[in-house]
C-alpha cells in the first residue's frame, strides 16, 4: 500500500552539514509519525468495520491528503478513503474517528448496498447514518447527529440561565444559603428532565469528549465519571484515543445526552476537577506537605465525598416525589454509538487518613458558578455562546 503524501522539501544547495542532518532527522521523524498514523487508521477501520458494519467492508486504501477543502473522502474508483492532514494536527482523535465512520458509510452504500445512482448524501446514505448513529452532514467538523429547533434551543438556554443564576447565589458566604441555592439548581435540573421525558420532548442527543486524553485513568477521574453518569442525566464511557503527534494511546471521557445536560455535565466536570486540585493545594499548605505523593488519594477522596453528598440529596428528591427512572431513547442512542461495551472493575482508592481528609472536603464542597475570567483566560462557561 503506497504512501500518499510526501513530507520531503528540497533544500538549497550549499547548506551546512549540521543543518542538513537536523532536517533529515526531522523528516525521518515525520515519516515515522505518518507511517504509525496509517497503521492506527487501518486498525481503527477494522474495529469500526466489526462494530458497525459486521465485517462486511473490504479494507480500502487509506490516504492522508493535503486537501484544504475536505476533511475526508471516499473515492470508489480507486477504492480509497482520504483523510485530510489538518484533521490530525488540529482535531482530537474522536473527530478523526467520526470522519472515518462517515466515509465508511459511503463505502457501505456504494459497495454493499450497490446504490451507485443516488447522490452521495442521498436517502440510502442518510438511512445508514441514522441507523448507525453516524453524522450524515456533508460539511463541517462532525460533533453529533442531533438537530435542534430554535424553540428547543430557547428552552434549554432558559433552563441553563435559571440554573446559572442559582449557582451564582451559591457563592454566598452563608453556608446554608449556598447549599440551598445549589439544591434548588439540582432540583430544577431533575424536574426539567423528568417533565421533558414525560412529554416526549427530549430533542436530539449529542456526544462530547471531556478533558485531555490520558494513558491511565486515575481513581478520581473514574469517580468523577460516575458522578456525571449517576446525577447529571448523561451516559458516560471511557473511549480509547490515539495521539498522533506523540504516537501514544490513551483514553478520554465521552458523555452522551441532550444539549442542556451536556452543558451542565461539562461545567460540573470542569468545576470538580479544578476544585479538587485547589483543595489539595490548600491541604498541603495547612499540613505543611511538600510533595505530591498522596495527591491522587486525596483527589479520589474529594470525589468520593462529593458523590456521597449528591446521593443524600437524591434521596431527598425521591421523598419529594421527583424520581428519575432514566431515558430509554438516550440509551438507544448510546448503544448506536457503542455497539460493544466492555465493563471493568477497579479496586478503588486506599482508605487512609489522606483519603478521609479529601472525603470530608468533598462533602463540604458546594457546586457554584465560577467567577467569569478575563477574555483569553480560559475556563468553562455554564452557558453556550449565543448564535448571531
Amino acid at each position: 500500500m503506497r504512501c500518499a503524501i510526501s513530507w520531503r522539501n528540497e533544500r538549497m544547495r550549499g547548506s551546512e552539514t549540521t543543518e542538513s542532518t537536523e532536517n533529515d532527522d526531522a523528516e525521518r521523524l515525520t515519516v515515522e509519525l505518518e507511517a504509525a498514523l496509517l497503521r492506527e487508521l487501518r486498525a481503527s477501520f477494522d474495529e469500526l468495520n466489526q462494530s458497525y458494519f459486521k465485517r462486511s467492508l473490504r479494507p480500502p486504501e487509506i490516504k492522508i491528503s493535503h486537501s484544504a477543502r475536505r476533511l475526508g473522502q471516499w473515492d470508489p474508483s480507486r477504492r480509497r478513503i482520504e483523510m485530510a492532514r489538518t484533521l490530525f494536527v488540529k482535531e482530537p482523535w474522536g473527530t478523526v474517528l467520526e470522519v472515518l465512520k462517515h466515509e465508511m458509510a459511503h463505502q457501505y452504500v456504494h459497495e454493499i448496498l450497490g446504490r451507485v445512482d443516488e447522490p452521495s448524501h442521498g436517502p440510502a446514505f442518510r438511512e445508514v447514518c441514522e441507523r448507525l448513529g453516524i453524522d450524515a452532514r456533508a460539511a463541517g467538523v462532525p460533533e453529533s447527529v442531533a438537530t435542534e429547533t430554535e424553540k428547543g434551543r430557547a428552552q434549554h438556554v432558559k433552563v441553563l440561565e435559571r440554573i446559572a443564576r442559582l449557582l451564582a447565589l451559591a457563592q454566598s458566604s452563608n453556608a446554608h444559603e449556598a447549599q440551598a441555592a445549589t439544591g434548588l439548581a439540582q432540583k430544577l435540573m431533575l424536574k426539567y428532565n423528568v417533565e421533558s421525558a414525560a412529554l416526549g420532548a427530549r430533542g436530539g442527543y449529542e456526544f462530547r469528549h471531556l478533558g485531555a486524553p490520558s494513558g491511565r485513568i486515575s481513581e478520581s477521574e473514574r469517580l468523577l465519571s460516575i458522578i456525571l453518569g449517576q446525577h447529571f442525566f448523561v451516559e458516560v464511557i471511557w473511549v480509547p484515543v490515539y495521539r498522533p503527534l506523540e504516537r501514544k494511546h490513551g483514553h478520554v471521557l465521552e458523555i452522551c445526552g441532550t444539549r442542556p445536560n451536556l452543558e451542565m455535565a461539562t461545567y460540573v466536570h470542569s468545576f470538580l476537577t479544578r476544585s479538587a486540585e485547589h483543595l489539595w493545594t490548600e491541604h498541603k499548605r495547612e499540613q505543611r506537605i511538600k510533595g505530591n505523593r498522596d495527591r491522587r488519594t486525596y483527589l479520589a477522596g474529594v470525589m468520593d465525598g462529593f458523590r456521597e453528598k449528591l446521593e443524600s440529596e437524591t434521596k431527598q428528591h425521591r421523598e419529594q416525589g421527583l424520581v428519575w427512572i432514566g431515558d430509554a431513547d438516550l440509551s438507544k442512542y448510546f448503544r448506536k454509538r457503542h455497539p460493544h461495551i466492555r465493563h471493568t472493575r477497579t479496586a478503588g482508592p486506599s482508605r487512609n487518613a489522606v483519603h478521609g481528609a479529601g472525603k470530608n472536603a468533598g462533602r463540604r464542597l458546594v457546586l457554584h458558578r465560577a467567577v467569569q475570567q478575563a477574555p483569553g483566560g480560559g475556563g468553562t462557561k455554564l452557558l453556550p455562546a449565543r448564535r448571531r
